[in-house]
Formats: structure tokens, sequence, C-alpha cells
């Protein structure tokens, strides 16, 4: 049985809990030193847009995080790193994490959110293939991979080519 989940944007001392979510979530510090590359800076790091999802009891167990990237020249958000302890994986926590991210981006008045991810999981959040809004990315990825989401249907979305937050290296 799945704890109820506890969302909570990233406060000061939560460094280091999300470094260890992602250490213990992923085979190499890649995306914990992503996570910390793209907070040092200012030009992707948006505050309020790091999520952590707890157990109950208050325990920091899943992550995501949204950041500023473009589409067409036009803002954007990157959905990336999320992560999971592995002893939560397969329970919640990381969907309980997204789906307040991409409620704060909604409350934030942003638009649209790009994920570079698996094409099983992400759809369930509402995302579709990125080609479909016209959007692509600026590497090679079989298209089922890089994803869009339109925040508010009722505006439009830019088109074009994505570009990352220059961290990614990408």
């Amino acid at each position: 049985m799945s704890p109820s989940w506890i969302t909570r944007p990233e406060g000061a001392g939560d460094v280091a809990a999300i470094r260890d979510i992602n250490l213990a979530a992923f085979p190499t510090a890649y995306e914990a030193d992503l996570v910390e590359a793209l907070r040092a800076d200012p030009q992707a790091w948006l505050p309020g847009l790091s999520w952590l999802s707890e157990t109950p009891g208050g325990e920091p167990a899943g992550y995501a995080l949204l950041t500023r990237c473009h589409v067409g020249g036009e803002p954007a958000l990157a959905l990336g790193p999320c992560a999971v302890l592995p002893e939560h994986q397969r329970r919640g926590a990381g969907g309980a994490a997204i789906r307040a991210a991409l409620d704060a981006a909604r409350e934030r008045g942003e638009n649209l959110v790009v994920v570079l991810g698996h094409a099983e999981y992400y759809p369930r959040f509402g995302f579709t293939t990125a080609s479909g809004h016209g959007i692509r990315p600026t590497f090679d990825v079989e298209d089922k991979y890089m994803m869009a989401l339109a925040l508010d249907p009722e505006r439009p979305i830019p088109t074009g080519l994505m570009r990352y937050a220059s961290a990614f290296g990408i």
C-alpha cells in the first residue's frame, strides 16, 4: 500500500536530501551534480519549482525539478531530474512530486513543459510527443522520448528548437 505523500517546494535545508535522493536513484552522480549546477545558474533556476515528496513521517522520498529552457526562443520549462529513493519507487512518490511541480508552474503562469524521458511514464501527466507540437531538440533522440505538455491549452505554445539550460551540456 502506498503512503499519502506530502509535497512541498524545496527549502534551504533540503539541498543534502535532494542530492542523496538523486545519488540513490541513479547509477552515477550526473543527476545530483546537474541539480547543483542548475541551482547555481540564475538563468535556469526558478525558485519554487524544485519539489519534494515526503512520507507522512516527513522523510524526503521523491524529487522533481523544473528549470528554464527555451523553445523557438520563447521561455518554457524542462522537467528533470526526477528521482525517488529506491525503497519508495513505484509507490507514487515521484508522481506526487511531478504533479506538485506542474501545479506550481501552472499557478506561476508558465505554459509549456518539455521532458526527455520514459515514453511509458510521462504520458500519465499529459505529456505527448514534442514533435506533435512542432518542438524538436537540438540533439538526436527517438521521437517518443522527447515530450511536451501545454499547461494552459487555451494559450499558444512556441514551436521550433528546444534548448536546455547550459548545465545540461546539450
